[in-house]
């Protein structure tokens, strides 16, 4: 290739790194897990170099975080314009008009005719938490349903809504009260022999008596779904279920929560992936890619009940701050104006047409899956056997990390490759980052098909 964007000038990870790893093992606890062993001096667009010169192709996103890119020039613009005159006041002691201004643009860019608001918090699990909170105090209900292989944060309420228990869960109890966990389509792994069509009639009415067997309807405040499972393993569930689970809320005047955090803001070729299923959510969280790294989240949905808390009931220190405010408004002017959402459909067509190759050279390929550009490999044993093969995914991951491309697993079991590269990736920067992911699974999984 003439003009290789990954450039390893050493080993990887470099000296400098593993020297600055040392200092990171002593002062940083295990807890905050690593996915790459070296560390960044900068980035831009697509590609990020290390502190020992190497550069690599990201395919990552800083989990799904980055949709425009490394250090866009207009949010870099932006955050220089906010810093130059104040850098934080608090919003709920001297308001500001960027917060106000980002809340009439995502207003009018969420699903539904109807009067909204939008609420600013700091991180995708107090967008979450916030959002129940605010469910519980208009329906005056505490029941909230969440579904198996979600993920929806690490603090505690948010915590107790995520399903894998290890390593988001395990030894971290007791958990929240009054949440409970409904079936999620997987479809990949329905029972053999089950077509399609009878596996959704089958996922609509487990859902249909879990309100019967589990829990009483009138006692929910609100379902909180991801329209496409992230951290599940890019799961897109089907058209028919979506609306089916929104039709029973509405029959029993339980809110329906969209969780957007990883699907929002152009990464499935609409500004939230809710709008690929024709139903209009009550609620909906975001945060990731809406600040392009810089730390900001809100809940937005129907005015009467967004106003539902009173008078400082919600809000915090930091939420909604000036700088994260200015990058959002950057962020949704460089969708419209650089057309991401076509882009990102133009991307998942070119990633969705690679792994399908790659799942005919290689039986342990076992689903290819996702929507716009949400992509992911599930991997498996191989032919008939749909066992799990999550030490492939790791070696692979390590094997790509190696050669300058960085990726990430997913997946209840840990066994699924997903893509979450910048939307404003070059098509050059995507088939040199795929044609790396090539070469490790080459590596790692052997002999083709």
């Amino acid at each position: 290739m003439a003009d290789k964007f990954v450039k390893q000038m050493t080993s990887v990870p470099g000296p400098k790194s593993m020297e600055i790893m040392e200092r990171r093992k002593q002062y940083v606890p295990k807890g905050i897990s690593n996915n790459c062993s070296s560390f960044v001096k900068k980035a831009a667009g697509a590609v990020v170099e290390d502190v020992d010169g190497n550069t690599y192709i990201d395919f990552a996103g800083a989990i799904g975080t980055l949709n425009v890119g490394h250090c866009h020039p207009s949010v870099v613009a932006a955050l220089e314009d906010q810093i130059s005159q104040f850098i934080h006041t608090g919003f709920n002691v001297m308001m500001y008009e960027s917060y106000i201004d980002l809340a009439e643009r995502l207003c009018k860019l969420t699903p539904g005719q109807f009067p909204k608001q939008a609420a600013f918090f700091n991180s995708g699990a107090e967008a979450v938490e916030n959002a129940v909170k605010i469910a519980r105090k208009f329906t005056k209900r505490q029941g909230i349903i969440a579904f198996s292989r979600g993920f929806h944060g690490r603090t505690l309420l948010a915590m107790t809504m995520t399903s894998k228990v290890k390593p988001y869960k395990y030894g971290f109890g007791p958990f929240a009260p009054e949440v409970y966990k409904a079936p999620y389509p997987y479809s990949f792994r329905r029972p053999e022999g089950m077509s399609e069509k009878k596996y959704n009639e089958m996922m609509i009415e487990q859902f249909e008596q879990f309100l019967l067997a589990e829990v009483a309807p009138e006692t929910i405040a609100a379902v909180v779904m991801e329209p496409v499972q992230g951290e599940g393993g890019f799961i897109v569930p089907s058209v028919e279920f979506v609306q089916r689970v929104r039709d029973i809320c509405t029959e029993h005047g339980i809110l329906f929560i969209a969780d957007e955090i990883q699907t929002g803001f152009a990464r499935t070729g609409k500004y939230f992936a809710i709008e690929h299923f024709g139903v209009v959510p009550d609620l909906i969280t975001v945060s990731k890619s809406m600040g392009a790294g810089l730390p900001i989240s809100g809940v937005i949905g129907r005015a009467e009940i967004m106003d539902a808390p009173d008078v400082g009931e919600i809000g915090g220190t930091y939420c909604g701050s000036p700088l994260g405010c200015r990058a959002a408004l950057a962020v949704l002017d460089i969708i419209e104006s650089e057309k991401l959402n076509e882009r990102a459909v133009k991307l998942g067509e070119r990633v969705r047409a690679r792994m399908v190759a790659l799942a005919e050279r290689f039986e342990q390929v076992g689903e290819v899956r996702g929507l716009g550009a949400m992509y992911a490999m599930e991997l498996v044993n191989g032919g008939a056997d749909k066992t799990p093969n999550k030490a492939a995914v790791g070696q692979i991951i390590k094997a790509a990390g190696e050669r300058g491309l960085l990726l990430l697993s997913a997946g209840l079991y840990g066994n699924v490759l997903r893509i979450l590269m910048p939307i404003t990736i070059t098509d050059e920067q995507l088939d040199e980052g795929l044609a790396i992911l090539e070469e490790a699974m080459d590596v790692v999984l052997g002999s083709s098909v």
